[in-house]
């Protein structure tokens, strides 16, 4: 630690030092500051990779060089905007295709906000390419995907981050110390994971011709090339199985990590689903309306239901986890908590989301901003930049956001095949399975791009 000058105020810089010391702290690492500013870059310039950056921006002295983005009018609003929102105030490099931007800038870290078909590629070649990687959630479509970005980023020596901020929300990290890890619940052997938000897009929109602006090629990349029937961004591209993983692998994959992560957890000892499109047949959408999911550990069950339709069992909490324990509820949220214990003798507990409008007035303006996740993916780049220090690894290192999305990604196995899945990670493969069941952990790549291999990254 020589090297680095130990400055907390100048790190935590413009973020809430109390909550980023809790936050950290929690993983035993020092808070340091870097020698000079990180040179960053961005892979994907829509909604939420804008928003992981403007995030960092926040809370580090960051030099964004360049940016990538197959939509060319997408990308040159995100440089106008980075360009007002970093304090050099340069406009970064404008790319239409990451590997030249990786080839020619020297990164210290790279963002990648793109779909989720992309993610795998583009992190391991961009700890290749020398970058330590804030990469989003889900990790990949498929669990191979997975297991070669765990062993690019321990080959290359990088640290890995996933956007599973739910670890750095400041109510949660309050609600697994207290209630949690304090043992007000008693022995937990049920949990319960939902969904409710009518979040699943499933419009015609008509086939129409590409426009000028946009490289649809490169952006469906190495997924299947389906008619071109408008901008897939924001939240039609979601309502395929080509590009993800259904509402299970965008919004289960959240609360299942947060689950792991309060109750210790690693790989579940089986997995297994049902469901399909039950109510809302009428569009293009093939993932699930309605889907329920079983993650079974010893003496204990974690249960997922999503539906896109009807009403959530609790309106207070409709995208949630609830922790049983022989001694009272946890039911958590991003939203809030609440502690309810058995008997009438204890004592009730509420937690609410942590805000800092006042802190960071630019949140108000910033388009589509998640008000609630700002603060948390504001601990979570601290960690992630506290790992890259200390060369440890952070609080959603790529191994965890890999069992946290091969779990979902299982799922939709089992519910689209009917058996339950039994995964061994140390063979790469499905207990008992054949063949064919093995060969549904790897997606077939369209032609002209070759799947990574965990054995040869």
């Amino acid at each position: 630690m020589d090297n680095f000058n130990i400055n907390r105020r100048r790190f935590l810089q413009g973020a809430s030092a109390t909550l980023a010391l809790t936050a950290l702290g929690a993983q035993g690492m020092d808070i340091v500051n870097p020698l000079k500013a990180y040179r960053v870059g961005l892979i994907g310039t829509g909604w939420y990779g804008k928003s992981d950056l403007f995030r960092l921006i926040q809370v580090a002295d960051v030099d964004v060089v360049a940016l990538c983005d197959p939509d060319k009018n997408q990308l040159t609003a995100a440089g106008k905007l980075v360009s007002q929102r970093q304090k050099s105030g340069k406009t970064p490099k404008l790319y239409g295709d990451y590997q030249k931007m990786l080839a020619e800038n020297q990164m210290d870290i790279v963002l990648i906000g793109s779909p989720d078909h992309w993610h795998s590629l583009q992190m391991i070649d961009a700890v290749k390419a020398g970058a330590n990687v804030y990469v989003q959630k889900p990790i990949s479509v498929d669990v191979m995907e997975g297991e070669a970005m765990v062993a690019a980023a321990r080959k290359y020596g990088k640290v890995v981050q996933v956007g599973t901020q739910r670890k750095s929300t400041p109510h949660l990290i309050e609600a697994k110390k207290k209630i949690v890890d304090a043992g007000l619940l008693g022995k937990i052997s049920h949990v319960e994971m939902c969904c409710y938000h009518h979040m699943r897009a499933n419009g015609n929109p008509p086939v129409e011709a590409v426009p000028a602006f946009f490289d649809y090629e490169t952006w469906t990349g190495p997924a299947p090339m389906r008619p071109y029937d408008g901008l897939p961004h924001i939240r039609w591209w979601r309502t395929f199985m080509e590009y993800g993983n259904g509402i299970t692998g965008d919004m289960c994959i959240h609360m299942f990590d947060t689950v792991r992560w309060m109750l210790g957890l690693g790989w579940p000892s089986k997995i297994s689903s049902t469901g399909g499109i039950f109510v809302q047949k009428e569009g293009k959408s093939n993932i699930s309306d309605t889907q329920s999911a079983i993650f079974e550990y010893p003496e204990l069950k974690c249960v997922w239901q999503h539906r896109t339709w009807g009403t959530p069992n609790n309106p207070e909490y409709p995208w949630s986890f609830t922790l049983y324990g022989e001694k009272g509820t946890l039911w958590a949220s991003t939203m809030q908590c609440d502690f309810i214990p058995e008997g009438k003798d204890g004592k009730k507990i509420h937690l609410d989301v942590v805000y800092e409008k006042e802190k960071y007035p630019e949140d108000l303006t910033e388009e589509r901003i998640e008000l609630n996740a700002a603060p948390a993916t504001r601990l979570h780049m601290l960690d992630f930049l506290a790992a890259i220090e200390n060369k440890g690894r952070p609080v959603a290192d790529i191994e965890e956001g890999h069992i946290s999305t091969a779990s979902c990604i299982m799922a939709n196995i089992s519910m689209a095949t009917g058996k339950p899945i039994v995964y061994d990670p140390k063979t790469r493969s499905i207990v008992g399975g054949d063949r064919e069941l093995n060969g549904l952990l790897a997606r077939p790549y369209r032609k002209g791009y070759t799947h990574p291999d965990p054995r040869k990254v």
